[in-house]
């Protein structure tokens, strides 16, 4: 919804200034379809010639970050902790028990209560090849955080990829925008001998490349790059949680205060209040009575 407002602000700021300064669309309008053919398309263009096949659905897919924020929410991480707390119980009670579930979570009780997280393939993964290698007894549970480490800067890294798309075609647009008030200068040279009032439309509609390619450069798209940034970094705190539990329990602490643990983890903004994960951690114990 903020991202809505923001472009309808943008948009009524910038073009609502030009009008009450006396500006006319007329020749912005005129203008506008092949300017930003020439400098959207070739922006798409260089898109798809920098980025492979799996960036280019990645970076479209995550456009709608931008509007829809975060993935993981508040009440999404208090299940989390609670869908941890009955696992890492279950496999201190019954090591045997807990293999049906993390080999095959999509017919797990367990994992079945949370369908948005059992939905989520990094989270399910995450959970179940690091419980799987709990149960390997590993001797030095510094290994599995290494590796669960080296796996969460991976996921981060591929998280960043679509926002590092948009940011590289944020920064070429101003000099695309150059390009296509270039060519409007040249169709004007071949004008010279019309008129003023004519070589005025013209010279406009040249600048209107110019200022299409800041436009879209420094209202839009940079501030969309930032933005799925900022998202992916806000949902890898939902897997760092993952981590923090698991490294806990490795370290054979207390269910409790694993749980604890990663409730303290979590950002301030998701965090449920002790009372809150108390209530959802009863419901989870009087369930499996």
């Amino acid at each position: 919804m903020l991202g809505i407002i923001g472009l309808v602000v943008l948009f009524a700021m910038v073009f609502g200034g030009y009008l009450a300064a006396g500006g006319k669309m007329g020749i912005i309008l005129k203008a506008m379809p092949f300017e930003f053919m020439m400098i959207g398309g070739a922006a798409a263009g260089a898109f798809m010639i920098s980025n492979d096949g799996a960036t280019v659905k990645h970076t479209l897919k995550d456009l709608s970050k931008v509007f829809k924020g975060a993935k993981w929410k508040h009440e999404d991480y208090r299940d989390l902790l609670c869908l941890l707390f009955e696992l890492i119980r279950l496999a201190r009670q019954n090591p045997v028990a807990i293999e049906e579930h993390i080999e095959t979570p999509s017919e797990s009780t367990i994992f079945g209560k949370y369908p948005k997280i059992s939905a989520d393939k990094y989270a399910l993964e995450l959970i179940c090849d690091t419980m799987r290698s709990v149960s390997m007894n590993y001797d030095d549970p510094h290994q599995v955080e290494e590796v669960l480490d080296k796996r969460l800067d991976g996921m981060a890294h591929h998280s960043q990829h679509s926002s590092h798309a948009l940011q590289s075609m944020a920064d070429a647009l101003p000099a695309l925008g150059i390009v296509a008030a270039v060519l409007g200068v040249i169709k004007t040279m071949a004008s010279i001998d019309q008129p003023p009032e004519v070589l005025g439309k013209l010279i406009g509609g040249a600048l209107v490349g110019t200022f299409l390619g800041v436009f879209l450069a420094y209202g839009i798209v940079g501030p969309f790059a930032t933005k799925v940034k900022a998202v992916a970094e806000e949902d890898m705190h939902f897997y760092h949680l993952i981590r923090e539990v698991l490294v806990a329990n490795l370290h054979n602490h207390a269910t409790n205060i694993c749980i604890e643990v990663g409730r303290q983890n979590t950002p301030g903004h998701f965090r449920p209040s002790f009372e809150d994960l108390e209530e959802a951690l009863k419901s989870v114990k009087q369930e499996a009575a």
